[in-house]
């Protein structure tokens, strides 16, 4: 689907499975010391993805124990492990079978198209794509999102989370991280558009992001005041089909 692997904060993307031979290292290969110092630690930016998804559902009053939920891309799984105990089943796809060999515990199916997921119709309620669309080349991620809304059930739920390239950080780590030589950043106005175009009715947009984890475990409140303005580090945007 593109020509290099994945994202600067621990995401995985549906791309060829040359993207095998990065498994090993690819935790290093992300490193970068804006990045570092602003996560302390990959696990940083899993966690905040955690929360939001907590939170969006929290909003709705919806209770996510009874869902059924698909990370797309989900690499080594971190974001579905993190979630296993918030819904009732959880799963992953992702093209790279290295990726996948390290979770446990997670229902995970490889993806021999990277643009088809490897699932039947309306199997899931929660579909999450965390820093997957800006490795699929502009043309695709259409077919993509249809791919998305196929496997949802109808009132079910998408999550796209991405790099923000109106944040000039974002952009300079982007540039210098090897995994991400070929990605293409996409604006939350085109993941909207997207989203739109298959049926998703946009529930949230929200930035995040904005503070390092030294200041965000004490003043992280501060985060839910700038969650309009379109300045932080990436952005989520939920849309449901109801």
């Amino acid at each position: 689907m593109s020509c290099g692997p994945r994202e600067a904060d621990g995401g995985h993307l549906p791309v060829k499975p040359e993207f095998d031979r990065y498994s090993g290292a690819y935790e290093d290969l992300l490193r970068d010391p804006i990045r570092d110092r602003f996560g302390g630690g990959h696990e940083f930016f899993h966690l905040r993805k955690r929360d939001l998804v907590r939170e969006y559902f929290r909003k709705q009053q919806q209770d996510s124990g009874t869902l059924k939920y698909l990370d797309v891309g989900c690499g080594k799984g971190e974001l579905a492990t993190l979630l296993k105990d918030d819904f009732a089943g959880v799963s992953g796809c992702d093209p790279s079978r290295e990726m996948l060999r390290s979770i446990q515990g997670i229902e995970t199916r490889v993806q021999t198209e990277p643009e088809k997921l490897p699932f039947d119709d309306r199997q899931f309620d929660f579909v999450t794509a965390v820093c997957v669309y800006h490795h699929v080349p502009v043309e695709a991620r259409l077919n993509l999102t249809r791919e998305v809304r196929r496997v949802l059930k109808p009132a079910g739920t998408l999550c796209i989370i991405e790099h923000n390239p109106w944040n000039p950080a974002t952009r300079l780590i982007v540039s210098r991280t090897p995994v991400d030589e070929c990605a293409i950043l996409l604006k939350s106005s085109e993941t909207c558009g997207l989203m739109e175009q298959c049926g998703f009715r946009i529930q949230k947009r929200q930035y995040f992001l904005y503070l390092p984890t030294s200041l965000y475990s004490s003043i992280g409140g501060l985060e839910k005041a700038l969650a309009r303005i379109p300045l932080g580090g990436q952005y989520a945007v939920f849309g449901s089909l109801t």
